[in-house]
């Protein structure tokens, strides 16, 4: 039940920042509309602790701005490859672990390492990572076990 009110809280919030309509029928059609994708979400059995994400909402903003600052500096190191040429690229492809516990936070670690330029996730099977990488550089720097950590911080 405390999914349901937390969707419905979010789904609220969603609609009226995006609406923007605050008489009396539009705030009326946004209320039914809302319960009717609480009332079919609640049929297809998708509102638990998995797919409401509840705990990770006050942790998520930290998150996403340390991520942002890894984007910015992949893609300097991405374009600094490019303007030195082949040399300069030394593919590779190695297994890193996961010690995110949940399933959710496997996810999220190999998302953000796809997200990360220069890297992309092949695989993922239980707590291991298939990683190939632009260079060695990527590889160490997953190594280091910074992302695994912040991402295992906002999970947990």
């Amino acid at each position: 039940m405390r999914h349901a009110i937390y969707l419905f809280l979010t789904l609220t919030a969603f609609w009226l920042l995006n609406s923007g309509h605050f008489s009396a029928l539009m705030l009326s059609l946004g209320l039914g509309s809302i319960l009717l994708v609480l009332f079919i979400a609640h049929r297809m059995d998708v509102v638990d602790h998995e797919s409401q994400l509840v705990h990770l909402s006050p942790k998520l903003p930290s998150y996403f701005f340390w991520l942002l600052k890894e984007l910015i500096l992949a893609n300097i190191s991405v374009v600094k490859h490019i303007w030195l040429g082949n040399h300069s690229i030394s593919p590779a492809l190695t297994t890193v672990k996961a010690s995110q516990k949940t399933d959710v936070g496997k996810v999220i670690y190999a998302n953000s390492i796809t997200l990360t330029p220069g890297t992309i996730t092949v695989d993922l099977v239980g707590d291991r990572i298939t990683v190939h990488a632009l260079s060695q550089d990527n590889i160490q720097a997953l190594e280091t076990g910074e992302m695994d950590r912040r991402v295992s911080q906002v999970v947990n």
